[in-house]
């Protein structure tokens, strides 16, 4: 799946973000890839493979949702040339809706991704697309009011990938495994949504098993 030169993009929110340093635009750069899954999954590859001479960024940026990702698309992916492009959004999209911020639905979230899929196979025909599955714990923030809209919006993620012929990373699926030995969900994403140092690299590991699939 990866070969000689590739250039590997993580597009997403504050998930994906991590607290990396926007100023940074360096490839392979530590602080430009933050401190979550897409630095441990960047760093675990580069480790394993150090004659390929791959290529990593990330520009996921915090609080985005899928309308925030079509606005900079061409400049933050597109123009990047990635051959491979790990998209992960959702949550924002639902979350930025209880406090009044924004105002979109399932419908509009499936057709913005629709927008994202169609542009980056159009323009990158021959690039890869990952497509992560939109997650959260029932703890902290996640409240009984979540559901069943962020399950409908993951839903979404799973069609689509199945549509577009992408991979998908069921990330749900792994903090699900995860709490069955009966750790609370705040070991994996204290607030809910925002994982903890476990989950990153809990992340991480199926982010690089369902590239290996």
């Amino acid at each position: 799946m990866l070969g000689a030169g590739h250039r590997i993009l993580f597009q997403g929110d504050s998930i994906t973000d991590a607290g990396r340093d926007r100023s940074r635009r360096e490839v392979n750069d530590g602080p430009a890839l933050g401190r979550g899954y897409a630095y441990l999954a960047s760093a675990r590859l580069l480790a394993d493979h150090p004659r390929l001479g791959l290529m990593f960024w990330n520009r996921g940026i915090s609080g985005n949702r899928v309308p925030d990702l079509l606005a900079r698309w061409q400049e933050d992916s597109i123009d990047l040339q990635p051959n491979l492009v790990s998209i992960l959004i959702g949550v924002n999209d639902l979350w930025h809706k209880f406090d009044g911020r924004y105002t979109g639905s399932v419908d509009d979230y499936e057709q913005g991704y629709r927008e994202l899929l169609e542009q980056t196979q159009q323009e990158l025909p021959r690039a890869q697309i990952v497509v992560g599955e939109p997650f959260v714990l029932r703890c902290g923030v996640v409240t009984g009011k979540w559901f069943p809209e962020f399950e409908q919006r993951q839903e979404v993620a799973v069609r689509l990938a199945r549509e577009y012929r992408t991979r998908f990373v069921p990330y749900q699926s792994a903090f699900n495994a995860a709490l069955s030995d009966g750790s609370p969900p705040s070991y994996w994403a204290a607030d809910g949504v925002h994982p903890t140092p476990a989950g990153h690299q809990l992340m991480a590991d199926t982010w690089l098993r369902a590239l290996k699939d």
